[in-house]
């Protein structure tokens, strides 16, 4: 009995000693946090605004269910700090090519951000489907609406031309169901598929349809992007304006011949290769057979093209 008792104390008092061994080195390991050392991350709600126009149209946030989609999207957008932040940097060059041919073709301006949820500003994006370009155009709707695609030329990575094509394309939606809202849905889920819901649900507005996960989001994600561009520092992105990305200087000249090399071609222009694909992603191979003999107009850099404005402003 008296040797078990040993036992028992000798190792309580082992594992105190190895305990209190193990403390002394964790403290000395890591300093006391004092309050002034204590770092929380605290985050925020987003604010959604009392009222949202849209092309013209109202949002109706009234209701519970619009309220909450477009809290998800903008909060997916605020805190999605990288892309969105990268966003904002090049706007002012992209929508510059957009915007007056969206006004030019009567569509409302509020559609550049169509194409931003499109393809993220990247005129060379292409979705696992094979959509292509800005404006995500599959390869049969690109030709229905005037757009060449071949082996050698793909006008839908064209900004200028394929913002036409999807104008028309928007135009005709719009003559079908009478709301720019129906015609942002149906560019993501298809004229034919909204038309089969329409019918199902007997319902002819967007915001009382029930529609699969894409498209329910779809109108929600271009409206939050829409907040966000316009409103940037209210939704927590402070950029100075000298930090938005330079607008593309470039020149255009047209050809009707071939080009048998467009790395050649684009040293005779005092260019290179890189940036003659740069701004002319549409010509998809290093040559240009042109049989037609077909004109092409093609974007050339213009004089400062790769200067940063900081070293143009030294300059000056």
């Amino acid at each position: 009995m008296k040797r078990n008792l040993r036992r028992i104390v000798y190792t309580v008092f082992i594992v105190a000693l190895v305990l209190g061994g193990y403390q002394l080195l964790e403290s000395s390991a890591y300093p006391e946090q004092t309050p002034e050392r204590v770092k929380k991350h605290f985050y925020s709600s987003v604010e959604v605004p009392d009222s949202l126009i849209f092309a013209g149209e109202e949002v109706p946030l009234e209701y519970f269910d619009v309220f909450e989609s477009l809290d998800r999207e903008l909060l997916v957008n605020s805190y999605f700090h990288s892309q969105t932040l990268r966003f904002i940097k090049m706007a002012p060059r992209f929508f510059s090519i957009i915007e007056p041919i969206l006004k030019e073709d009567s569509i409302p301006s509020d559609f550049k951000y169509l194409a931003l949820a499109e393809s993220g500003f990247d005129p060379r994006a292409v979705s696992p489907a094979g959509a292509v370009g800005f404006w995500q155009f599959m390869k049969g709707t690109a030709r229905d609406y005037g757009l060449e695609v071949s082996g050698e030329v793909d006008e839908r990575y064209n900004i200028e031309k394929s913002t036409h094509a999807a104008c028309a394309y928007l135009h005709e939606s719009y003559e079908k169901y009478g709301s720019w809202t129906m015609v942002a849905a149906t560019y993501n889920a298809g004229r034919n598929f909204i038309a089969s819901q329409i019918e199902r649900q007997q319902e002819t507005n967007y915001y009382d349809l029930l529609l699969g996960e894409e498209t329910s989001r779809y109108v929600f994600r271009i409206l939050a992007l829409k907040l966000v561009m316009e409103n940037p520092r209210k939704y927590g992105f402070d950029i100075p304006e000298d930090e938005f990305y330079p607008l593309w200087k470039t020149k255009t000249i047209k050809i009707s011949e071939p080009v048998s090399n467009f790395a050649d071609f684009a040293q005779e222009h005092n260019t290179n290769y890189k940036i003659l694909k740069m701004l002319n992603p549409w010509l998809r191979e290093a040559y240009l057979t042109n049989n037609a003999s077909k004109t092409y107009e093609i974007k050339l850099p213009a004089e400062g093209f790769r200067l940063l404005r900081k070293q143009e402003n030294a300059e000056n």
